[in-house]
């Protein structure tokens, strides 16, 4: 059998972390309504021989002493496809790494993350199904929550995060409301520092609001001793104690900011997951009411729709706001669609910049590689496709 994403576990892991990164990869695959063993395949050292070559794939190597399973690992090495050398310390690295893979930059087992769902969120950005920027955008009221803003900032970052916080991130002379929205329509997770009158300020109101909106789940971190509006109560919520505030408006204590950074991770792929089902589910709504044909999904969530003049289109959505970047991947990828056409990536453009959008239709008007179409206006495109 052989799945539109592939996946090979190999090295010193123990059964019990084997189970735990395959049922966290199953429950990320799921939110794609992707199945294991169906549209996603997971290897070991003896079958990954048997993986098919055009599918997304990617690799983890648990180091460990003696090192196993040197030949396959070698084998996907030299195929220059993607693969993560896993250790439980930095310092067994260099012994417990094969020679060849230690070049690479590996990853560190967290103690904090028994699902080890760290990781499989990295396998899922290997292959393509969660996007690489983690974009994370923080609601705060400035007179209750500032300190602690300030200090998720800078930690969230060190630890590999892209995160938005309006006192730091638009520059001077940029127009602030614009700027602001457009950074929270291309982020994966709002975290919302829920303070006794963080629902008094009309923009903390409209950041929530318009998250919302655009289906950017919401990590609700509510302070002591404060009753949180029934507004955000579908929320994912970490609940703060006095002792995890080092005063009334932060700094956070490092192992409440341990507990936000674990819970962005697991609520970020959901995140995604409903916005790109969002965009796709609007999408095929429109094909079917102009005429056209759904026909299925390929490789990399490319959807392949039949016009009514029988001409296919590869259709690649995507989450967040594009760039020249993204269409050089969808380039990329389309290149190993053996059904050849014109590539066409879709994305959501309410709340992007003007000055963005200009110069996103500046790309569609003169790269004509990778087409663009904004999902607000499919049906209306489509029906007139000419390329």
């Amino acid at each position: 059998m052989m799945g539109i994403y592939e996946f090979a576990v190999l090295g010193s892991i123990t059964p019990e972390q084997r189970q735990s990164l395959i049922n966290s990869i199953q429950q990320m695959a799921s939110e794609f309504e992707l199945e294991l063993d169906n549209q996603v395949i997971i290897y070991d050292a003896e079958t990954v021989k048997q993986r098919n070559r055009s599918s997304a794939f990617a690799a983890v190597y648990f180091g460990g002493l003696p090192q196993v399973d040197i030949e396959a690992a070698h084998s996907i090495f030299t195929e220059s496809v993607p693969i993560i050398p896993v250790v439980n310390s930095l310092e067994q690295f260099s012994i417990c790494i094969p020679k060849f893979l230690q070049p690479t930059n590996g990853y560190c087992l967290n103690g904090q993350d028994p699902e080890i769902k760290e990781l499989a969120t990295l396998m899922m950005e290997c292959v393509g199904l969660l996007r690489r920027q983690r974009r994370i955008f923080v609601s705060y009221r400035r007179t209750e929550s500032r300190d602690a803003a300030l200090q998720i900032h800078d930690l969230l970052m060190r630890k590999g995060f892209d995160v938005f916080l309006d006192t730091h991130d638009i520059r001077p002379g940029e127009p602030f409301q614009d700027v602001l929205w457009h950074k929270l329509c291309d982020s994966d997770v709002l975290i919302m520092l829920d303070t006794p009158t963080y629902f008094e300020s009309r923009w903390t109101r409209e950041e929530i609001g318009r998250a919302r909106a655009k289906e950017i789940h919401v990590l609700r971190v509510v302070w002591p001793n404060h009753e949180p509006n029934k507004m955000a109560d579908l929320s994912e919520t970490i609940y703060l104690e006095n002792e995890d505030l080092e005063n009334d408006s932060g700094p956070l204590t490092i192992g409440k900011i341990d507990e936000i950074s674990l819970k962005i991770e697991s609520i970020r792929s959901r995140s995604i997951a409903a916005r790109y089902m969002s965009i796709t589910g609007r999408l095929r709504a429109d094909v079917e009411r102009i005429g056209a044909r759904f026909e299925g999904v390929g490789a990399h969530r490319a959807i392949a729709i039949r016009l009514i003049d029988d001409r296919k289109l590869w259709l690649y959505p995507v989450v967040g706001i594009p760039t020249a970047e993204t269409l050089n991947d969808i380039a990329i990828k389309a290149r190993s669609n053996p059904d050849k056409g014109v590539p066409v990536l879709v994305y959501d453009d309410i709340g992007i910049r003007k000055t963005w959008s200009d110069h996103l239709q500046w790309l569609d008007e003169n790269i004509k590689s990778v087409r663009g179409l904004k999902i607000t206006q499919a049906a209306w495109s489509l029906a007139g496709w000419e390329y």
